[in-house]
C-alpha cells in the first residue's frame, strides 16, 4: 500500500510536470528571443538599426504592419539564409547578413526576436 506522503509527492511532481508542459512554449519563445536579440545586435543592427527602421536606404522597416515581417516564416528564413535585395536598396543583404557563422538555430532565433520586438509590440 502506498503511503499518503508518497501519494502527495507524486501529485506534486505530476502537477509540476504539467505546469512545465503548459508553460514551456512561452518560456522557449522568451529564451529564443533573447538569443535572437544577441544575434541581431551582433549582426543585423548595423543595417536594420536598433529601432528596426533601417539605417541604409532600402532596408526594410520592420515596424510597418504590412511590411517585410508580414511574410511567412519560411520566406523570411530563406531571405536571411540566402540574402535578399529589397526594391530601392543601395545594396542587397548578403546571405546570413554577411555572417557566415550563423547557424539555422541563430536564424530561427533572430526571427523570433524580430516577431517579438516589432510585431508583438505593435499589437499592444
Amino acid at each position: 500500500m502506498i503511503s499518503q506522503s508518497k501519494l502527495t509527492f507524486v501529485a506534486i511532481v505530476l502537477a509540476s510536470s504539467a505546469n512545465l508542459f503548459f508553460f514551456t512554449p512561452a518560456l522557449a519563445d522568451d529564451v529564443n528571443a533573447a538569443k535572437g536579440k544577441a544575434v541581431y545586435e551582433g549582426t543585423c543592427i548595423y543595417c536594420h538599426g536598433d529601432n528596426g527602421k533601417g539605417e541604409i536606404p532600402g532596408s526594410p522597416d520592420f515596424n510597418k504592419t504590412d511590411g517585410v515581417l508580414s511574410k511567412t516564416d519560411e520566406e523570411l528564413i530563406r531571405n536571411i539564409t540566402e540574402g535578399f535585395e529589397s526594391p530601392g536598396a543601395d545594396m542587397p543583404m548578403p546571405a546570413k547578413g554577411g555572417n557566415p557563422d550563423l547557424t539555422d538555430e541563430d536564424i530561427a532565433n533572430v526571427l523570433t526576436f524580430l516577431k517579438t520586438k516589432f510585431v508583438k509590440e505593435k499589437s499592444k
